[in-house]
């Protein structure tokens, strides 16, 4: 069997040394059975792990494969869709609980480094930059709303105070979000697994999930085993492909583009980022920078939609790093990669059950690093039988794209098109 690689990235070339993990050669039996190493099995597979169950994840290549080990690195609060909107079409109850938990994924991710111990260059702080008054203004409305979720570590910045957060000219103001922050998103995949491992639980690499054998005791197939279950876990995401064709038809994976620079030093890290926050602006389709352990820029942004690999990933990033940062002329680019995020078009999670025993949660559309980690204690609460949490995600309606697979491509880019021009209008 083909031994698939981590992608070159800055990521993979810093990552902690783990040992080595099998490929599943036999047959397995399991409480639960979770597909996928990213940050949604890891996530689930040690909330199931503190509460008895016995757990065996299958990674179809390596830990962190995915978005979990490829993405911007920054901790985020709430969704890809704010909660005014999701209130707009719920219920005042159903609204409740997903506001509140919209700031509930940081916290478990902290809680998790400092519990195992994991080293992923954590940082806080995480800036929303404007580039517009009226970008500004939903800031303004944004923090109102945050806090009455109770969300309150915010300042609102003014052109003044994010000159002093961050060395760029283009903004007019912004809101720091002290609860945000960043990290190594591999490492913290990383050590994730080897605290999933350290509870007693099997991860086996190499090993796909070629076929479902749905029933009362399901079973998942991989090219060398098979994994007999009382209970499923599907966590693919972007990289479940047509495993379970329900959920391929309502979401689609698209791919973002990071580059990383060659160190800059103490002194120029410094002037660009003095507090070492991370920044995103307030683009539909935004960019996202922040600095390394080893004082290096990572600088994302951009969606090709359908998940193809540009040709030249620094040609379309580059430009856009010398716009925010035209000091940086001269510094060169030392990794460029692409990783998929799975797209949905609510643009918000897709949480449910297939039958009475198989659970899945996908489609985070861009802000996954602290959804993901509140979804696999939702999905752990909902196998110990308390759903009320998990059911507020569930009873949110979703919809296949427009077209079905064939055409959601073209549609979701045409409507990319119209948002970037509204973005550069300041429509």
């Amino acid at each position: 069997m083909a031994n698939t690689p981590y992608p070159e990235s800055y990521y993979a070339a810093s990552a902690n040394a783990v040992p080595p993990r099998p490929a599943l050669q036999d047959d397995v039996e399991t409480d639960v059975c979770v597909i996928g190493a990213g940050y949604t099995g890891l996530s689930s597979a040690l909330f199931l792990l503190e509460n008895g169950f016995r757990v065996t994840v299958l990674e179809a290549a390596k830990v962190g494969f995915g978005a979990s080990g490829r993405n911007g690195g920054q901790i985020v609060n709430s969704y890809s869709r704010d909660i005014d909107v999701i209130e707009r079409s719920v219920s005042p109850k159903q609204a409740q609980l997903l506001g509140h938990m919209a700031f509930e994924g940081g916290r478990i991710i902290r809680e998790r480094v400092a519990k195992y111990n994991i080293q992923c260059d954590l940082k806080d702080g995480g800036v929303f930059a404007a580039l517009t008054a009226k970008q500004m203004d939903h800031l303004e409305s944004q923090k109102r709303l945050w806090e009455r979720f109770g969300h309150t570590q915010l300042e609102l910045l003014d052109q003044r105070r994010i000159r002093e957060v961050v060395a760029c000219d283009q903004y007019v103001g912004g809101m720091l979000d002290m609860s945000g922050g960043h990290i190594h998103p591999l490492n913290l995949a990383l050590g994730e697994a080897a605290a999933v491992e350290s509870l007693g639980g099997t991860i086996y690499e190499q090993s796909p999930a070629v076929r479902i054998e749905r029933g009362a005791n399901p079973v998942v197939h991989t090219p060398q085993g098979k994994v007999r279950a009382k209970f499923i876990i599907v966590a693919g995401n972007a990289y479940l492909g047509n495993l379970v064709p329900e959920l391929a038809a309502k979401s689609m994976p698209c791919g973002t583009q990071v580059i990383t620079t060659e160190p800059l030093g103490d002194e120029l890290a410094k002037a660009l980022l003095p507090q070492d926050y991370c920044v995103e602006d307030c683009n539909y389709l935004l960019d996202y920078y922040r600095l390394t352990g080893d004082k290096r820029l990572i600088f994302g942004g951009g969606v090709v939609y359908g998940a193809r690999d540009p040709a030249n990933i620094e040609a379309i990033i580059r430009p856009k790093m010398l716009k925010a940062f035209p000091q940086l002329k001269d510094v060169k680019i030392d990794y460029a990669w692409t990783g998929n995020f799975l797209l949905t078009l609510s643009r918000l999670p897709q949480v449910g059950r297939l039958g009475d025993n198989i659970y899945y949660s996908q489609g985070c559309s861009g802000h996954g690093v602290t959804y993901t980690h509140l979804a696999g204690k939702v999905l752990a609460e909902a196998l110990r039988g308390q759903a009320e949490r998990f059911d507020a995600f569930a009873d949110l309606p979703h919809y296949p794209f427009p077209g079905g697979q064939l055409l959601r491509t073209p549609f979701a880019a045409l409507g990319a098109w119209y948002y970037g021009l509204r973005d550069k209008f300041g429509m």
